[in-house]
């Protein structure tokens, strides 16, 4: 009988301490800003920011991409339109670039415009540099967080989830 009465307490007591505990709402996101001069990925939700993360760019991170290869990050609106679990780099997210614009930029400098520009982890095996791969500019014009920032904007975004990259 007692340990009956003492196991009803225990389940007692944890169902009031589960209860208590407020539950966190899953992180949703309708909308990602990259601000490229501050360095942020902003995730939001109907206009408001939920939650921002600080990112590494392409080496060139100044200006707008024009052409392949030229290490730089894409300024414009474009929207995720891929996910890649077995990437090169711990998930990665496909931004839509080129859009039109830049295709047509591309053409007048007689280049092609490039692609596969993601928002990404690290690479396979680098988990842990963690938040040190921001001290600079690494990627080839990704955009690139830590293994655990891009399993929560991955959870949080959708396909088609529009991507607003500024200067």
């Amino acid at each position: 009988m007692r340990r009956a009465a003492r196991l009803g307490t225990v389940l007692l007591l944890a169902a009031l301490g589960l209860a208590a505990t407020p539950r966190q709402r899953p992180l949703r996101a309708d909308r990602i800003l990259i601000e490229k001069s501050q360095r942020h990925l902003t995730l939001l939700w109907k206009g408001t920011p939920v939650k921002t993360y600080r990112v590494a760019l392409g080496r060139a991170p100044a200006g707008r991409k024009q052409c392949q290869g030229d290490d730089r990050t894409p300024e414009g609106l474009y929207r995720i339109d891929a996910r890649n679990g077995a990437s090169h780099y711990h998930r990665a997210l496909h931004v839509s670039y080129p859009n039109a614009r830049d295709l047509a930029d591309a053409r007048h400098r007689r280049c092609a415009p490039g692609g596969d520009i993601m928002i990404h982890g690290l690479p396979n095996g680098y988990g842990w540099l963690g938040a040190s791969h921001r001290l600079h500019d690494w990627t080839l014009g990704c955009i690139a967080v830590t293994d655990a920032e891009i399993e929560e904007i991955w959870n949080a975004v959708p396909n088609g989830t529009v991507v607003e990259i500024r200067p």
